[in-house]
């Protein structure tokens, strides 16, 4: 469907109308799930080179030293224990000696992803060999296949990296946690990140000891790894550009093939509608997001769930542009000190950057 819109005193619009993610509703298949959980597509090309360390924060440069290591190690066969066999009857190598995981521990921006999907793509074993995802993801998954056919779906992977482990819902790190000792007995290594724990806001970020802790009797198989350092997306990068005008985004929208535009406050009703695992799905095909009149958000449940939008976004490198508020307003202060903090300056990291990339979109 084409629109023809004339506007006095300027040009009229006159192209495909933009989409509203507000009438998409995804249904996302178990199988789906399972055959994405590789680094998103903002990560495909990442490599350890390609990491750009601090040259004030040491730690950074050894990260890549040591996860480079540890990718090496985990090539040749899939290591299932000293005593198990494999479907053939050939009795398969032993693990490897020491932690067959990592856990990098750092604040948020530091590039813990980048470096966790280095490790992905480094690891010496084919894609199908190798998951990656983050702890929603992870969770989404065993709600779709069960727990049992998850660990199954699972066990003969060389490498599990989980990005984002949400500490702050128990039950689910229960289930995680059960889920991935069940993994380490079959032999599949580990790698993850975190976020922080409610109470344990410190520097910014969570202390590894309080992951170890979480993750109950895992903690032996865990090699704490600290990168320290500030958020890159603000490392010598110009502010983020103030929102534009409803009519700036409007016409932006109609300009650009393949972009959605909504109100914010009935985007933010929809996703109330819409399961967090279908988010991802929500965005196929979306070139960018336009959207108009965009305010505080009213309450925790769904500040949440924008922040899962805000990552599924960011993953996607679909630029963002928006009137009403700027992004760094959204939260209250209420909410940005409190035991969710992390996640809220994370989406506003990743909106900011994304609002970024959106500054082409509007004619100068």
């Amino acid at each position: 469907m084409s629109s023809s819109t004339a506007v006095p005193g300027q040009s009229p619009i006159a192209e495909t109308a933009p989409q509203s993610l507000c009438a998409l509703e995804p249904r996302v298949p178990a199988d789906r799930l399972v055959a994405e959980m590789v680094p998103p597509p903002r990560f495909d090309s990442v490599r350890f080179d390609t990491y750009v360390p601090d040259p004030n924060q040491p730690s950074q440069t050894d990260a890549v030293k040591v996860l480079s290591s540890f990718a090496a190690g985990l090539g040749g066969a899939h290591a299932t224990g000293s005593g198990r066999r494999s479907w053939f009857g050939r009795k398969q190598p032993a693990a490897p000696a020491g932690p067959r995981g990592v856990y990098l521990d750092g604040g948020y921006g530091v590039g813990k992803t980048h470096l966790l999907a280095s490790l992905w793509h480094a690891t010496p074993a084919d894609a199908s060999l190798k998951a990656f995802g983050t702890f929603v993801e992870l969770t989404n998954l065993v709600g779709a296949l069960g727990f049992q056919q998850t660990v199954k779906t699972l066990s003969g992977h060389r490498l599990l990296c989980i990005d984002e482990f949400e500490l702050d819902d128990p039950g689910d790190t229960v289930l995680v946690s059960s889920l991935l000792s069940r993994l380490v007995e079959a032999g599949v290594a580990l790698a993850a990140t975190s976020n922080t724990l409610p109470g344990k806001l410190g520097e910014g970020r969570f202390a590894a000891a309080d992951f170890l802790r979480e993750i109950q009797g895992l903690s032996s198989h865990f090699r704490p790894l600290r990168i320290d350092g500030e958020d890159y997306r603000h490392r010598g990068l110009p502010e983020a550009p103030p929102p534009y005008s409803d009519d700036q985004v409007t016409r932006a929208a109609y300009r650009t093939a393949g972009s959605s535009l909504d109100d914010f406050p009935s985007l933010l009703d929809h996703l109330a509608r819409v399961h967090p695992s279908r988010y991802g799905a929500l965005t196929d095909g979306i070139t960018a997001v336009c959207l108009t009149d965009v305010r505080a958000v009213p309450d925790q449940s769904t500040a949440l769930r924008l922040v899962v939008l805000a990552d599924r976004l960011y993953d996607r490198e679909i630029p963002v542009l928006a009137s009403g508020l700027p992004f760094d307003r959204l939260f209250s202060d209420e909410m940005l000190n409190g035991g969710y903090r992390k996640k809220y300056f994370r989406a506003i990291s990743r909106l900011t950057a994304l609002a970024r990339d959106a500054k082409g979109l509007v004619a100068q």
